[in-house]
């Protein structure tokens, strides 16, 4: 479990081919000292598992279907990647509950940035769209950002310039892809409707007249 509050970011030193899929290695800095064995770490979004490490570089083992789904089949030597450890008991919850599963892509349709305001606008799967709440949670590359405005089947969020200067996100441009996990919350709440609605006749429609939404 994370939170989606981006400690470091992290260099792609490595990248090779293995039994099953590849293998990474990234620069993670005096993070790596405090990265046992096993341990759990968010790259850019999608949570892996430590399997070695050495000095300032952690090594990660990525199976096909992550790579075909994530855009970590994309990345190559010298990218940039957003980091954060996983949650410890007794943490504060800065930005909101993350799986490190992520849900699927979307693309970056448009970026307006001005000395006032940074705001990109994404169009995420089609199969996402039903979780994308106004004003709710959505994980991009790792970062808790809150959903500005939907739009269709495009949303948009804004940055401040710490997230922008903290995280690869200010790096985005239109024809991006990202990687997008959204809210359990949402999810697991629309889950629970679309079963049950056969049984009783409540529909996402009937919510909305009900004025649930």
């Amino acid at each position: 479990m994370f939170t989606g509050i981006i400690e470091r970011t992290g260099i792609i030193r490595e990248s090779r081919s293995v039994s099953g899929g590849q293998k990474l290695c990234i620069e993670v800095g005096p993070m790596a000292s405090e990265l046992p064995l096993g341990a759990s770490v968010a790259i850019s979004g999608v949570c892996l598992t430590v399997c070695h490490t050495s000095n300032d570089s952690a090594e990660f083992d990525v199976i096909k279907e992550t790579l075909s789904l994530t855009t970590l089949g994309s990345k190559r030597v010298g990218d940039k990647i957003n980091l954060e450890r996983s949650l410890r008991v007794g943490d504060r919850l800065d930005g909101h509950f993350v799986q490190g599963h992520v849900d699927g892509l979307a693309e970056v349709t448009s970026v307006i940035s001005t000395s006032q305001e940074w705001v990109a606008w994404l169009r995420p799967e089609k199969s996402l769209t039903s979780f994308i709440i106004p004003k709710g949670s959505v994980t991009i590359d790792g970062v808790s950002l809150t959903i500005a405005a939907v739009d269709q089947d495009t949303f948009s969020v804004a940055l401040i310039p710490t997230t922008l200067n903290l995280t690869t996100l200010g790096s985005l441009k239109a024809g991006d892809k990202v990687n997008i996990e959204t809210d359990i919350v949402a999810r697991t709440i629309v889950h629970h409707l679309s079963h049950v609605s056969g049984d009783n006749g409540i529909t996402m429609n009937s919510l909305r007249d009900a004025g649930f939404a």
